[in-house]
């Protein structure tokens, strides 16, 4: 697949990919997936797998405690017996 950019826009765009350590490919996809809409099948795709791998670690909180600060009192309280 091909695709013709404008030089200077391309400059500009690897420019700020390197700001904000992406890859040009990852900007570019990330501004079509916000120009066109979201699909499900994208968004998944744009989720690194290091954010993946954390999916379910640990113990689930109530969602009632959203900072777990119960969860980590409760802990504390265990430890400390």
């Amino acid at each position: 697949m091909e695709v013709a950019i404008n030089s200077q826009l391309y400059k500009q765009a690897s420019t700020y990919a390197k700001q904000q350590g992406l890859s040009l490919t990852t900007v570019i996809e990330n501004f079509l997936v916000r120009y066109i809409g979201h699909s499900k099948e994208v968004e998944e795709q744009a989720v690194p797998d290091v954010v993946l791998s954390l999916l379910g670690a640990g113990e689930p909180v109530a969602e009632d405690d959203l900072n777990a600060r119960e969860a980590y009192n409760q802990y504390l309280e265990e430890k400390y017996k």
